[in-house]
């Protein structure tokens, strides 16, 4: 159990809000929110992945080209701002994955935009996939066997599969995805849930997309209240401190106007992990919650 929940943010995650997606801005806003709330986080800074690291999960060309400004990011455009932050946004889950692996528990990566990523194109707000580029490099250097990937964003993580298939990954990295194959009914849905986890039991990790979209008012998803919500995220961690399995969770979709409804949902997504990996019995109330430099929110 944990006396602070290790998040991994830099300041360079986020990119300006001009942009017709919150995933850009959305990463500094749930940070801010979590602190204002007294959560027991503790900041942690990530390093940005390489053209190389993100070269595991992408063609080449493709990263150069949007990266160098010759090409469109997932948002339909060349914002160079969005161009800086991407390497960061990756980065940010690789290392909510490796402190994950590292103390066996739980670790975060306040980030989105990865799933509709493909090997070669962009795509539905999301450039490089960030999920892949994390699972091929943690397998590459022998950190894991097998990973899962658990998607609980509205909506059918495509990058993923198209990545997993191009890579000829289907026996390393178990991929479900909520908005592919799985009801779209709340109380179906829900009481699937901890069977679908217990089938990771054998994977050394998991990363959890804990999407906002599926809310029943948000105008791209629509099937689950606050309240199922906020189960679905019990389920999930309840499930994976039972089973032992190390996860690394991250924010995916939410599309509510104003974004504070998205983030009021990510709040109950951390109060959910806090219930099940922090222990209240540790005193923390005179401990800062770290920051590291240009990690300003």
């Amino acid at each position: 159990m944990f006396t602070q929940i290790p998040v991994f943010f830099h300041s360079n995650q986020v990119a300006p809000a001009d942009i017709a997606s919150p995933s850009p801005y959305k990463p500094g806003l749930v940070v801010a929110d979590w602190q204002a709330r007294g959560f027991p986080i503790r900041i942690e800074a990530p390093s940005p992945v390489s053209r190389d690291q993100l070269a595991l999960a992408h063609e080449r060309g493709f990263i150069d080209g949007v990266l160098d400004l010759a090409i469109d990011n997932g948002f339909g455009n060349r914002s160079e701002k969005v161009a800086a932050s991407l390497p960061w946004t990756s980065g940010s889950l690789l290392c909510a994955a490796r402190e994950a692996l590292a103390n066996r528990q739980v670790a975060v990566s306040p980030t989105s935009g990865f799933h509709h990523a493909c090997y070669g194109r962009a795509g539905g707000y999301c450039t490089f996939n960030g999920l892949m580029v994390a699972a091929v490099a943690l397998l590459r250097d022998g950190a894991v066997r097998r990973i899962g990937i658990l998607d609980c964003d509205f909506h059918y993580g495509n990058g993923t599969d198209d990545i997993i298939h191009r890579l000829s990954l289907r026996d390393h990295v178990r991929h479900a995805t909520a908005g592919h194959g799985y009801p779209m009914r709340a109380e179906a849905f829900l009481a699937q849930l901890p069977r679908l986890v217990a089938g990771f039991a054998d994977c050394d990790l998991l990363i959890y997309q804990a999407g906002a979209d599926p809310h029943v008012n948000d105008p791209l998803g629509g099937f689950l209240t606050t309240e199922q919500l906020m189960e679905r995220d019990r389920i999930v961690f309840r499930s994976t401190a039972l089973h032992g399995i190390p996860v690394a969770w991250n924010l995916a979709g939410g599309y509510q106007d104003p974004v504070d409804k998205v983030v009021r949902i990510h709040a109950n997504t951390m109060q959910a992990c806090i219930e099940a990996y922090f222990d209240p019995s540790e005193d923390v109330s005179a401990e800062p919650q770290g920051q590291p430099d240009g990690a300003t929110v």
